[in-house]
């Protein structure tokens, strides 16, 4: 009953999407959204004449919903050919330096960025911690998520460590928190790292020296990781702390997606893992899914591994994640 509540609401949402600007043309550039919470700052995340743009649809403005309940008035959105970040800076980011890159879920086929994404800024606002909403391209319109969205999350992660100086953020503090569908773009993001570092150095790529690896990844509800094709990923020494958390019986399928990440990492020894499965709850909710049980306060559990990590220590100290994760690789490669 669950699922299909949450899938009926997935079609109203498909159903009410509405082109904002049906009428751009080619010649009038690379769609660029505005900013959906005052003082954002909106960055495509690739050059316009970039090879892993489609040229013929970067005018395509994307298509919203405005309708549900979010603390915006945007709640999903797809038709996304000029992929980008709305960078929101914490006003007391100079506490930790710390950042968050936030994929939304919504099944490759919308991106819930309200309830996934805006909604989530003000929460880590409070703790000093900036929020980048990550509007990732979608297999409905015609891309690839296994590589064309986790090409983008990573672009990501090296656009906002290029500007942490600028910024005032840490630069070894950037990390990726991904709901469902962008948990799958989380997972190879902790994996996958030094693949796209070599793939993409290229002498007129301005990124090619800035690592695309996350300090840190966050799985919520996630979906399928390259774990589930394929239980005998490699595990980079480096690999970078993981937090999974998803109910349990009630929503079984990211559950078992949930553990197959996890098994691997903890007979691997990785430092800092932590995972969560709840008794009682379901798919979806962000970061309030139930009030009134413990699936509902979730996000206390991330802020209690986050801080133990030393993310919300003073910006530019070493963080214990970061020790033990060096510990760990000199152990590994021995």
């Amino acid at each position: 009953m669950k699922i299909l509540s949450f899938f009926l609401t997935f079609l109203v949402g498909v159903c009410l999407a509405q082109e904002t600007d049906s009428t751009r043309k080619p010649s009038d550039g690379p769609f660029l959204p505005e900013p959906t919470i005052s003082g954002g700052i909106v960055m495509a995340l690739y050059a316009p004449d970039s090879e892993k743009l489609n040229k013929d649809r970067i005018h395509e403005a994307e298509r919203y919903n405005t309708a549900g309940k979010s603390s915006t008035k945007l709640l999903n959105t797809l038709n996304i050919h000029n992929p980008s970040i709305e960078v929101h800076l914490a006003p007391d980011r100079a506490q930790n330096g710390a950042a968050v890159i936030v994929a939304p879920g919504g099944g490759h086929k919308i991106l819930w960025v309200g309830p996934e994404g805006y909604d989530i800024v003000p929460f880590f606002a409070k703790l000093g911690v900036s929020t980048i909403v990550l509007r990732n391209r979608l297999r409905v319109d015609g891309y690839e998520p296994t590589r064309d969205a986790v090409n983008d999350t990573f672009q990501a992660i090296r656009i906002v460590r290029a500007n942490a100086e600028k910024w005032n953020l840490d630069p070894n503090r950037i990390g990726v928190l991904g709901f469902s569908a962008g948990a799958e773009l989380a997972a190879p993001a902790a994996l996958f790292f030094d693949e796209f570092q070599k793939n993409n150095q290229s002498p007129k790529d301005t990124l090619a020296k800035i690592s695309p690896r996350p300090d840190f990844v966050g799985l919520v509800y996630p979906g399928p990781t390259p774990f589930t094709k394929a239980p005998d990923t490699p595990i980079p020494t480096n690999v970078p702390p993981s937090f999974i958390v998803c109910a349990g019986s009630g929503d079984k399928v990211h559950a078992v997606w949930a553990d197959e990440y996890f098994s691997p990492m903890l007979k691997a020894g990785v430092p800092n893992l932590e995972m969560h499965i709840y008794g009682r709850g379901g798919h979806g909710g962000a970061i309030s899914p139930r009030e009134g049980i413990p699936f509902g306060s979730w996000q206390d559990r991330f802020v209690d591994w986050f801080k133990d990590l030393g993310f919300l220590d003073t910006p530019g100290t070493q963080t214990k994640a970061a020790k033990e994760v060096a510990a760990y690789a000199k152990k590994m490669s021995k």
